[in-house]
């Protein structure tokens, strides 16, 4: 089996470029190779590589600059992964593509689910959405997998910026009042070989459905409740990297972004049990590997 994983430089990309080895040859292109911004060129992409199944975690993530640059972000979020979907069902190839958290509007008192309906509340969010349904639009056999506040020990993240600012400031304001589901880079893709494992087999023996389901960790928490227990994994691990004393909760309200974010991040990853035989593990312990590994 032949995968292409495209975005490898990503934190996303760098950790299914591992994830999949198992699975067959994997071939996993930069942006350089794959110019998402440039969707007429990725069908040439495809002809050469000729992949059983294309993995797409390459995005366009700026959430406030997608505010001033929705062109850029409909071609890269929407544009493309229709593009891909349309090469992969000429070749009978499996697309799995990721969308996020960011199609809802965080209104929903409870987590929600695959079919519950989107309402984006900014750019971001309409371009993410935008390659959902293009890549529905194309057919052939697709997944698409939701998730939401990814980081992981590479790349530029939540995590990352809460290690650098910890060990630079005494206080850090942080926003209590928007609950999800942090989950890493490495789940993602730890599951994502699982789910491919799994779909594969599913279009052998004639049982695949295509669909969304949503790939996040167990729990929950907010940002603030996120960042009191990466400063308390750092202090454990290497005390004299942190400096801060307090990490004060605070309102949406009181850190104003160009972009509105949804107060309710949670996704029900229920389906992903259902039909692949997915179970997820808690944020802390993604939590705890990730500091692990950012402090080896």
């Amino acid at each position: 089996m032949k995968l292409l994983v495209t975005g490898v430089t990503g934190q996303v990309g760098f950790e299914l470029a591992r994830s999949l080895q198992p699975l067959g040859e994997v071939v996993a292109v930069d942006r350089h190779m794959a110019d998402l911004s440039r969707p007429e060129t990725l069908a040439g992409l495809i002809d050469r590589v000729r992949p059983d199944v294309i993995v797409n975690p390459a995005a366009y993530t700026a959430v406030d600059k997608a505010e001033d640059e929705e062109a850029l972000a409909m071609s890269i979020n929407g544009a493309a992964p229709g593009a891909l979907a349309v090469a992969a069902r000429r070749h009978n190839a499996l697309l799995v593509h990721y969308s996020t958290d960011y199609v809802f509007d965080g209104g929903k008192t409870a987590p929600y689910l695959p079919e519950d309906t989107p309402a984006p509340l900014g750019a971001y969010g309409r371009s993410k959405l935008a390659g959902e349904r293009a890549i529905a639009e194309a057919g052939g056999d697709w997944l698409v997998l939701r998730t939401s506040w990814v980081y992981g020990a590479r790349g530029k993240n939540f995590m990352r910026t809460m290690l650098r600012l910890a060990g630079e400031r005494e206080e850090l304001r942080v926003v209590a009042d928007q609950i999800g589901a942090p989950t890493t880079a490495r789940l993602i893709a730890d599951s994502t070989a699982q789910i491919v494992h799994a779909a594969m087999r599913q279009r052998q023996s004639g049982q695949f459905e295509s669909g969304i389901h949503h790939l996040v960790a167990a729990g929950e928490t907010s940002w603030h409740g996120f960042a009191e227990a990466i400063v308390a994994g750092a202090r454990e691990r290497r005390p004299d990297s942190v400096r801060v004393r307090r990490v004060v909760p605070i309102g949406t309200a009181e850190y104003p972004t160009p972009a509105r974010r949804p107060a309710n991040s949670r996704l029900s990853t229920a389906s992903l049990e259902q039909h692949f035989g997915v179970v997820v593990p808690p944020w802390q312990q993604g939590l705890a590997l990730a500091l692990d590994e950012t402090f080896d």
